[in-house]
């Protein structure tokens, strides 16, 4: 049934809008002032301040098989296996020179993830090597999260047994839809039953938080494919379910120019996908927990949703606070809080740095005392759902003037010195952080940074 008033809201809010896994967002980086000392200072400050928190590390396994057409990561598609071993080699030294710059014979470390890329492109053997290198002379936090992402048609039992017994509980399996046409479109294939596989094996293990991906707006999507994914995907019980929007950037990543925009569900047929799954996911009992991810009452991230410790960063959202991020490998980044750096893009590149003795960073920003309190915002914005300002923050009325329209479209509310998104606003919460990005509002330039909001 036609809504006029929400496809009006569509129209007016359907812009290209951050995901907001970080602020400032990259394309706003002020790498110009940006320097390598810099950069070594500000993690080692740091650590300094807060090495009783750990350390998160993120490492980026950019090999796959194949191009999945979808795909906004980055990656490199091979079928050689032998890149294994040197790409490993480099991650086990990049680490060892931050190592070096922490400066402590034994680091407390509080979470691992595992992006790509496909990890389980790699063999469980080279795996075993890489977490056993971070992990040498260093202490597991009691409470550590370790998790990987896992393609579901190459993932193994030894995959599994293997990363289970290095101290890993949590999984994210890459299932995005499991209709064949839109699987060929995307290149990207696995069947039901190759995830029941994979389920049973993780279960059996004793892997106790297990996330399904999957993304609405895909090419050739119906309300149909839509629900007989999610139709799957509940009967497969998952902890979690993170279920988010095609980000469709072709001029970035041009293997999406395999199909059009006209095969894309945009508009209210898009936002319907979105309302259709979040329906489904919701009425079987996961409760939504921020942007487009949804978990059961029991898992680690509703238990931090409902206590005020959910976090979101570069690897989207997570439950638990650490102050400092390590990004090893191709294209990753880190976070000190207080700076961010990003890796050389390419492996030839990262490769040779590496062997240069050099960190592979190539672009970076540090954070002014305005920054780190709209990025605050933000993050309570994304993880809360509401905003508490500020006294000594001279934005706070240039923000509150650009949420006035949203106040009369009903997507927050504003109580004295509080924000809070409504229900409905929660559709459009990446629209609302803009508001308060006020980096984004200085410039004129916004064409061709990020994809729809919707």
């Amino acid at each position: 049934m036609e809504n006029p008033a929400l496809n009006q809201l569509i129209s007016k809010y359907n812009v290209a809008a951050p995901r907001y896994t970080s602020y400032p967002t990259v394309p706003f980086w002020e790498n110009e002032v940006f320097t390598e000392h810099d950069w070594k200072f500000n993690v080692a400050q740091n650590f300094k301040n807060s090495k009783h928190n750990g350390i998160s590390i993120y490492i980026h396994l950019p090999y796959c098989e194949s191009l999945c057409t979808y795909c906004g990561c980055n990656t490199r598609i091979t079928k050689n296996h032998s890149v294994e071993t040197p790409y490993i080699e480099s991650l086990l030294k990049e680490w060892n020179m931050y190592k070096r710059i922490l400066g402590s014979e034994q680091l407390l470390i509080s979470e691992i993830h595992l992006g790509g890329g496909t990890p389980t492109f790699f063999k469980a053997e080279n795996l075993r090597r890489l977490i056993n290198g971070l992990l040498a002379g260093n202490k597991r936090a009691a409470e550590a999260s370790f998790s990987f992402e896992a393609h579901p048609a190459n993932t193994t039992f030894e995959h599994l047994k293997t990363l289970y017994d290095l101290g890993f509980k949590r999984l994210s399996l890459g299932i995005q839809d499991f209709d064949e046409r839109v699987q060929f479109i995307i290149n990207r294939h696995q069947t039901v039953e190759d995830v029941d596989r994979v389920m049973k094996d993780a279960r059996e293990i004793g892997y106790d938080s297990i996330n399904f991906d999957l993304i609405y707006g895909l090419p050739l999507q119906t309300a149909e494919s839509v629900k007989m994914t999610i139709e799957h995907s509940l009967r497969l019980n998952p902890d979690r379910i993170s279920f988010y929007s095609y980000a469709h950037v072709p001029w970035i990543k041009p293997g999406q120019r395999r199909f059009t925009e006209h095969d894309l569900p945009v508009g209210e047929d898009k936002l319907n996908l979105y309302r259709l799954g979040k329906e489904m996911i919701q009425q079987a009992g996961y409760k939504d927990v921020g942007m487009d991810h949804f978990a059961k009452v029991d898992d680690a991230l509703y238990l931090a949703a409902k206590s005020g410790g959910l976090h979101r960063n570069f690897m989207g959202y997570a439950d638990r606070y650490t102050p400092l991020l390590i990004g090893l490998g191709v294209s990753s980044i880190s976070d000190a809080w207080t700076a961010f750096a990003q890796n050389v893009k390419t492996v030839e590149e990262y490769n040779a740095l590496i062997a240069e003795g050099k960190l592979p960073v190539v672009k970076g920003h540090l954070l002014t005392e305005l920054d780190t309190h709209i990025r605050q915002y933000i993050l309570d914005m994304m993880c809360k759902g509401k905003v508490i300002f500020k006294d000594s923050v001279n934005e706070n009325e240039r923000i509150i003037k650009r949420l006035q329209p949203m106040v009369e479209d009903g997507l927050v509310t504003i109580t004295n010195n509080k924000v809070e998104i409504t229900t409905i606003g929660k559709s459009f919460l990446r629209n609302v952080c803009m508001a308060f990005d006020l980096r984004l509002h200085e410039t004129q330039e916004r064409e061709n940074l990020f994809s729809q909001a919707i």
